[in-house]
C-alpha cells in the first residue's frame, strides 16, 4: 500500500463543521483557584490516551451530552454536533485521525487504500474488510461510498445536506474486481481527495431524499449501523440514549458494557457530575471549576478548542435586510468585553479571532475579518444606522417609519456566564441604539429553533471536524449553506468559490485562495462574525480513558479515535 501522506500542508491544524450550542469558553487545570492574573497552560490535546492493555473490560460510562437531537442522520444540514456524538458510537468509523490531523484507514473498515493521479484525475482506490457488515445483515462494500457520495454531492437538490464540499468534486464511485474494491474518481487533481469519507458512510438502503432527510427524524436506525456497539435503547422525550456490545462486531472487543448519554442543561449537569450520575461534565467557567475543586479522583482536562463562538444574523428578517445595519450591529459589539466575560478568572488569552476558516495557531492564517473593516466603534455603528434611515428614538432605540430596530436573540442555556455574555451584548447593542430582546430557551429547544431560524440574531458554536478549514469554504459561504442560516450568500459569491477557491489543485493554494477571497465575501455580507475560540475544559472521574473519541468534541484536538477504546483504566 502506497503510504498515506500528512495532510497539514500549510494548514497546520479547521474543518467540516458542525452546529453546537454557544457555549463560554473555559477553565484551567487547577480545579479553578487560578487568580485569573497568571497564564494557565491550555494544551493541544488533553484527554487521557492510553493503549488498550492498560485498561481494564468491562464497567459502564455515563456521559452528558447538550440535547438528543430530533435529526439524527449526521450527514444531513439540519444534525448537530451532537447528532454526530451519538452517530460515531454506532455507525461505521472507516477513518481515524490523530490529534494532529493526521489520517488512517480503520483496519476494522478499510484493509488497504491508495491515492493517485490517473490521466490527470485524483484517484482514490478502497479495499473494504471482507468482514465488515452492517447490522442488517447488509455486507459493507461500495455500494456504502456510492451512496454517500450521492446524498451529499448536491446534484440532487431534493437531498438536503451538511455540505457538498469534497464530495462534488467526485465524478464516480465505482466498483473494483469485486464488491468490496471501491473506485473514488474525482474530476482533475483536487487538493483534498483523502477527506470525503473522513466523515463516514451510509447503509445503501438511505437511497432517497425523504428517507435522507426525514427518515431519521427521531428515529437512528439501529438496523443501519455497524460497529462495536449498537443502541440498546432511544428514548428522545426522556433525552436518553444507551449503547451496548454489539455482537455482529468482527473487530476488537468494546470494553464498556455500556455507554449511556443523557441531554441536560448546563447547572443540571454539574448537579448530576457531582452526585455521580455522569462521569464528567464541563467546567467551562470560573463558577462551574469551582463546584468540582473539592470532588476527589477527578480530573481536570483542558485542551485548546476546535470549534469558534460566532454571532449571526439573518437577513431574512426586515430589521437586518439592509447591508448597512448588518455591519452596524457587528461594530456595536465589543468582542473584547465578551472574551473578558467568558474568562473570567481562568488564566487564558487569545488574539482575536480573524477568520471562520483558519485559527490564529494554523499556518497560512489571516485575520480577514479586521481586513474587511470589523472592529468595536460605536460612532461608525450610528454612522451606518443614520445612513440606513434608522433615527434615535426618545428611549434611545432607534425607529424607522413607526417600526423599532428591535431584535430576539435566544439563549439555550442556564448557565450564568452565558446569561452575562447575553446581557453584555444586549448593552452593547442598546449603546447604539438596537433593541435585543434576550429569550431564555431550554437546550432541547436548540437544533429545531436554529434550523426553522426562529431567531432574528443567535450566538453558537462552528465545531471543527478536522484541520483543514480551507476545504469547506462553501459551506461557510456559498448561498445554499445549511450552516450559515444569515441569508446573506448570493449566486455571484458561489461563482467566485468555484472559480477562485474549489479550482485550486493542491492545499497550499486552495488555503491562499481561501483567504484572500474571505475579507472580500465580508465585505459583501456581514451576516455572521467569530467572537471567540477558547479552550474546552471538562471535569472526569479518574481512570476514563481515551475521552472524546468523536469528531466535533474537542480534548483530542482534532482526533477521531476507535469508540472501542473507550474505557477506565486497571
Amino acid at each position: 500500500m502506497k503510504r498515506h501522506h500528512k495532510l497539514l500542508g500549510v494548514v497546520a491544524l479547521s474543518g467540516a463543521l458542525a452546529l453546537a450550542i454557544s457555549g463560554c469558553a473555559s477553565g484551567s487545570n487547577n480545579g479553578g483557584n487560578d487568580d485569573g492574573n497568571s497564564s494557565v497552560e491550555t494544551k493541544t490535546a488533553d484527554y487521557n490516551p492510553q493503549p488498550r492493555e492498560n485498561l481494564k473490560e468491562g464497567g459502564e460510562v455515563h456521559f452528558e451530552i447538550n440535547e438528543i437531537p430530533p435529526q439524527l442522520n449526521p450527514f444531513n444540514s439540519d444534525g448537530s454536533a451532537d447528532t454526530t456524538r451519538l452517530a460515531s458510537w454506532y455507525t461505521p468509523q472507516p477513518f481515524l485521525m490523530d490529534p494532529s490531523g493526521e489520517i488512517t484507514p480503520n483496519p476494522a473498515y478499510i484493509t488497504d487504500w491508495n491515492l493517485d493521479v490517473v490521466d490527470g484525475n485524483s484517484v482514490v482506490t478502497i479495499k473494504v474488510n471482507p468482514d465488515a457488515v452492517w447490522n442488517d445483515g447488509t455486507p459493507i462494500d461500495w455500494t456504502a461510498f456510492e451512496t454517500t457520495w450521492k446524498a451529499n454531492n448536491g446534484t440532487d437538490e431534493a437531498y438536503a445536506p451538511n455540505s457538498t464540499d469534497g464530495y462534488k468534486a467526485i465524478t464516480s464511485v465505482t466498483k473494483g474486481d469485486t464488491d468490496k474494491d471501491v473506485i473514488v474518481t474525482f474530476d482533475g487533481e483536487f487538493a483534498w481527495p483523502q477527506m470525503p469519507f473522513l466523515g463516514g458512510i451510509m447503509h445503501p438502503a438511505v437511497n432517497t431524499a425523504e428517507i435522507f432527510n426525514e427518515g431519521f427524524i427521531s428515529n437512528p436506525h439501529p438496523e443501519w449501523g455497524a460497529g462495536p456497539y449498537k443502541i440498546e435503547n432511544f428514548d428522545a422525550n426522556g433525552q436518553t440514549v444507551s449503547f451496548v456490545p454489539n455482537e455482529n462486531w468482527w473487530g476488537d472487543k468494546p470494553l464498556l458494557d455500556k455507554v449511556t448519554f443523557t441531554g441536560l442543561d448546563a447547572s443540571a449537569s454539574i448537579n448530576a457530575f457531582k452526585n455521580g450520575e455522569i462521569d464528567e461534565a464541563p467546567t467551562n467557567n470560573k463558577d462551574r471549576l469551582a463546584q468540582v475543586a473539592d470532588m476527589e479522583d477527578v480530573v481536570t482536562y483542558r485542551a485548546q478548542r476546535t470549534s469558534k463562538t460566532v454571532l449571526l444574523v439573518d437577513a431574512d428578517k426586515p430589521q437586518f435586510e439592509d447591508i448597512k445595519v448588518r455591519q452596524a450591529f457587528f461594530m456595536g459589539v465589543n468582542r473584547e468585553q465578551q472574551q473578558q466575560i467568558a474568562w473570567n478568572g481562568l488564566g487564558y488569552e487569545e488574539e482575536p479571532a480573524g477568520s471562520l476558516n483558519l485559527y490564529g495557531f494554523q499556518d497560512g492564517y489571516n485575520d480577514s475579518f479586521a481586513e474587511a473593516g470589523l472592529k468595536h466603534d460605536v460612532d461608525a455603528a450610528k454612522k451606518l444606522l443614520d445612513d440606513a434611515g434608522w433615527t434615535e428614538g426618545s428611549d434611545g432605540i432607534r425607529e424607522k417609519d413607526g417600526v423599532k430596530l428591535s431584535v430576539t436573540y435566544p439563549v439555550f442555556s442556564d448557565d450564568p456566564t452565558i446569561e452575562a455574555l447575553a446581557k453584555s451584548l444586549q448593552q452593547q447593542e442598546k449603546e447604539i441604539g438596537i433593541e435585543v430582546k434576550i429569550d431564555k430557551r431550554s437546550s432541547s429547544d436548540f437544533s429545531n429553533d436554529f434550523t426553522s431560524k426562529n431567531w432574528d440574531t443567535v450566538s453558537l458554536q462552528f465545531t471543527d471536524s478536522d484541520p483543514f478549514g480551507p476545504l469547506w469554504f462553501c459551506q461557510l459561504y456559498c448561498s445554499d449553506s445549511g450552516l450559515n442560516l444569515s441569508a446573506t450568500g448570493t449566486a455571484e459569491i458561489d461563482e467566485k468559490i468555484k472559480d477562485q477557491v474549489e479550482s485550486q489543485t493542491t492545499a497550499e493554494d486552495w488555503t491562499k485562495a481561501s483567504m484572500k477571497l474571505e475579507p472580500e465575501i465580508i465585505k459583501e455580507t456581514w451576516g455572521i462574525i467569530p467572537i471567540y475560540n477558547g479552550p474546552w475544559i471538562v471535569t472526569a472521574k479518574k481512570g476514563l480513558a481515551n475521552l472524546t473519541p468523536e469528531p466535533y468534541v474537542g480534548l483530542d484536538g482534532y482526533a477521531i479515535t476507535p469508540v472501542e477504546n473507550v474505557g477506565w483504566e486497571k
